[in-house]
């Protein structure tokens, strides 16, 4: 498309021979390079990971360094500290408040979720254990309430025969019949 061809480069002097000099040529003068002229991709530093890995210090190290940091007689002996340890000044800065806080003792905090302390925990047991006794409760009055229905029911089923069959086995005594 863009192709130009420089002759008095070309050892021949025959255009489209392919020559060391001959690149096609692109707009304002740019030379195109086609997918097998252009060169290899750069080879990655040794020292280069492909990711990047977060640096984690141990507690050890860090109250080392804000030892060392805190005899400093100097911001140049401390920017010396610093550079030989490969951390900034931010870094130092958080370390000292963790330190302050009392989060610089040994111990590591346990990830994840922060545990309820047991006193809520026993409450909430017992929280549910009421609202369950109390659900059962209301249960219980309703089936006893039920129950209680179901008896009168039968009740007033029994009685109506029992008393028509009561009324035909005595005698009339002759008070209400006419003679």
């Amino acid at each position: 498309m863009f192709k130009e061809t420089n002759h008095a480069a070309s050892p021949r002097g025959v255009e489209g021979e392919g020559a060391v000099g001959d690149r096609p040529v692109g707009p304002a003068g740019a030379q195109l390079l086609s997918p097998s002229a252009r060169p290899a991709p750069a080879t990655p530093e040794p020292e280069l990971s492909a990711k990047a890995v977060r640096r984690t210090f141990s507690t050890e190290f860090k109250l080392g360094i804000l030892a060392e940091i805190d005899e400093a007689a100097s911001l140049g002996e401390r920017g010396e500290i610093m550079r030989r340890e490969g951390v900034y000044s931010s870094l130092i800065s958080t370390w000292k408040r963790q330190r302050e806080r009392g989060e610089l003792t040994g111990k590591r905090k346990a990830r994840g979720r922060k545990g309820t302390d047991p006193l809520e925990r026993e409450n909430e047991v017992l929280r549910k254990r009421a609202e369950k006794a109390e659900s059962d409760l209301l249960r219980a009055r309703k089936v006893i309430e039920v129950q209680g229905n179901v008896s009168a029911l039968l009740g007033e089923l029994v009685e109506p025969k029992s008393a028509d069959s009561e009324t035909d086995s005595k005698p009339s005594s002759g008070k209400g019949s006419a003679s």
